[in-house]
């Protein structure tokens, strides 16, 4: 089997499914863990980094394409990054000074425009800042925001990586 951008590709697609299955089939069903607001975006960031994997997959673009694939990827990744490191920070702030519970997702995206909520959300909030669960002495966003940096890094060393890997093939 020739390895490639293709399957480069598809496998950093495959890790974000089995973060997003990890995170709602396993967590939440199965565990009984409810995702904070936080928790929400961060998935939303996930999937969107594993469609733009699973797109360069299906399109198999050759040179600035992939450089093309690789930035957006990175950029969702990125957003990931901001959104998880935030949660961490909300999580690791004093007693005193943590955020009121605040209402829930859907709540607040049926009361005011999904800008207005956007923004609601990312201030955080008490329930945002509990910790529910650990591994290894690290919270779960913690874990998700370790896991945004290496998609974006895979994501920015897929195009090289795939060069070298043709040429050995070729």
């Amino acid at each position: 089997m020739r390895v490639g951008f293709r399957l480069l590709s598809l496998l950093g697609f495959l890790g974000c499914v089995f973060g997003l299955a990890f995170a709602i089939v396993y967590l939440q069903h199965l565990r009984g863990y409810e995702p904070c607001p936080f928790c929400i975006f961060q998935r939303i960031a996930m999937a969107a980094t594993g469609l733009v994997f699973l797109a360069a997959a299906l399109h198999g673009p050759r040179a600035g394409g992939r450089w093309f694939y690789a930035g957006l990827a990175a950029l969702t990744g990125g957003i990931g990054i901001g959104l998880a490191a935030r949660h961490v920070w909300l999580q690791h702030l004093p007693a005193d000074q943590v955020p009121a519970c605040g209402p829930t997702l859907d709540y607040l995206l049926d009361m005011m425009p999904a800008s207005e909520a956007v923004m609601t959300v990312l201030r955080g909030d008490a329930s945002c800042a509990k910790i529910t669960a650990q591994w290894l002495g690290i919270a779960l966003p913690g874990w998700t925001l370790i896991a945004f940096v290496g998609f974006v890094v895979y994501a920015l060393a897929l195009p090289l990586a795939a060069k070298t890997l043709e040429r050995r093939n070729a």
